[in-house]
């Protein structure tokens, strides 16, 4: 065997062992690495007082959007909560489910801002309550939505709203997404994969 063909074997035998070496490191690491992951899409900005707090749609089946805007309301950070939803008869929609889980967590029927729009996404949505933050000269709006949705929202809305309007997002809890064990549950799978689609598609439609 020439020195050539054994200095050849004993690099691609270095190199095995890196990559062994790296895929070692990766399944350590692999816990750590899932929760940086489903924690990538949770943001929540600082809040301050606002004009108004606006509910995305959809809730999730247990009200966490309208339990998390409940709980700031009551906090003060805010006079009014906007109910923002699909219209889904011509006498009813989401809006209306999210007023009622509104006042159910204690928010009273004069501070809640039933908003139905027939918006298909998040960005028709906040074109929608662009235009109805124009219309009541609000300046400041906190926009509370799913834990998973925030980042993607947060992104929509800066887009969307003019710079002198001030946005902050607050997450709430969803039943169907934990950032720290995603990878455990298929609705959270389904969850993070399509929210990876959208937040790319987000990107590509600004």
């Amino acid at each position: 065997m020439s020195p050539g063909e054994r200095g050849g074997i004993i690099f691609r035998f270095l190199a095995l062992l890196m990559f062994t070496a790296l895929l070692g490191v990766v399944y350590l690491a692999r816990y750590p690495l899932l929760r940086a992951a489903g924690n990538f899409w949770v943001v929540e900005d600082p809040l301050m007082h606002a004009d108004a707090i606006v509910v995305l749609g959809d809730d999730d089946f247990s009200g966490d959007r309208a339990a998390r805007a409940a709980d700031l309301f009551r906090e003060g950070d805010a006079p009014v909560v906007v109910a923002s939803g699909r219209r889904l008869r011509p006498y009813a929609g989401i809006a209306e489910l999210i007023a009622h889980d509104l006042q159910s967590d204690g928010v009273p029927s004069a501070a809640v801002v039933p908003f139905d729009h027939d918006a298909a996404d998040t960005r028709e949505e906040a074109m929608a309550l662009r235009g109805l933050a124009a219309q009541r000269r609000w300046r400041r709006l906190i926009v509370v939505t799913s834990n998973y949705h925030t980042r993607r929202a947060r992104y929509i809305f800066l887009k969307v709203f003019p710079a002198g309007v001030s946005i902050a997002v607050a997450s709430s809890a969803d039943h169907f997404y934990d950032p720290d064990a995603w990878w455990e549950h298929r609705p959270s799978v389904k969850i993070f994969f399509l929210e990876s689609v959208a937040y790319a598609e987000a990107h590509w439609e600004s």
